[in-house]
């Protein structure tokens, strides 16, 4: 990440946080679907990212295009367009961070967006039919976004529906698997935790899963929100993704590697 992104998102996070009780589910949603409006707007999109135009000016802009919205949502969409950006793709991810992180701040204690989203995620992933629909360049963005109200029903909390819909309306070129990805680590990060995907060949117990999330929360000084996948093709041990870090102690890696100094 560019430095000058990384002290715009910075500054936003900062003026979300500051907002405090201001912030409300639909402030989140509001955000989210600006974020939309503005990729569809390419002259608006280059003028609140254009680092020589009128900080003032800016603001006026956005007081007048989304002047029906709460005031928390503009000052948002103020936060982002007053910080310098290092493109223009850049800011359209700094609004849907800050829309996902608004929206994840809405939650009960008792619901982990997190799991829900790894949840759509792996029933996408074994459904080649959907995985097509969702992720396909020809649907509307309207359309998935109604086909996501149908799959998850009430089956999820209304913040994970939300983060859902506006990722299948506004993929940012990435498919959708990255995309639910992404806004699992937002949410994650926002709670002060990372999340960890944890592979292995059977299920764990209780017990297994509770040391290897110790352990996680060990290496990364943070709480640990753990994504279990089974896939028998690792034969035993354990391969743990956090972000892009990957420790990898599956016995079907350690064949692979013998293989390799066997053949060398």
């Amino acid at each position: 990440m560019r430095s000058a992104t990384r002290e715009a998102l910075a500054s936003t996070r900062a003026v979300l946080t500051d907002l405090g009780d201001a912030v409300q589910l639909d402030t989140g949603v509001e955000i989210l679907a600006a974020g939309r409006a503005i990729a569809g707007a390419p002259q608006l999109l280059g003028l609140l990212a254009d680092p020589t135009a009128d900080v003032v000016g800016k603001k006026s802009v956005i007081d007048r295009v989304f002047g029906g919205q709460s005031d928390a949502t503009r000052a948002v969409l103020t936060a982002v367009a007053g910080s310098r950006w290092s493109s223009q793709q850049d800011l359209l991810a700094g609004i849907e961070d800050a829309g996902i992180r608004a929206v994840a701040r809405t939650a009960s204690a008792e619901t982990s967006i997190e799991a829900e989203l790894f949840s759509f995620e792996t029933a996408v992933r074994s459904d080649a039919a959907l995985e097509l629909a969702l992720g396909t360049k020809l649907g509307s963005p309207s359309e998935k976004g109604a086909l996501v109200q149908r799959l998850v029903g009430a089956k999820v909390s209304p913040q994970t529906t939300a983060i859902l819909e506006h990722l299948v309306q506004q993929p940012r070129g990435r498919r959708i698997g990255e995309i639910v990805r992404d806004a699992s680590r937002i949410v994650a990060d926002q709670a002060g935790k990372v999340v960890a995907t944890v592979i292995t060949a059977s299920p764990l117990s209780d017990g297994q899963a509770a040391r290897v999330a110790r352990g996680i929360a060990e290496r990364y000084g943070k709480d640990v929100s753990v994504n279990q996948v089974v896939d028998p093709a690792v034969v035993g041990g354990v391969r743990v993704q956090v972000g892009g870090d990957v420790i990898d102690g599956t016995v079907s890696t350690r064949l692979s590697e013998l293989r390799l100094q066997l053949a060398g």
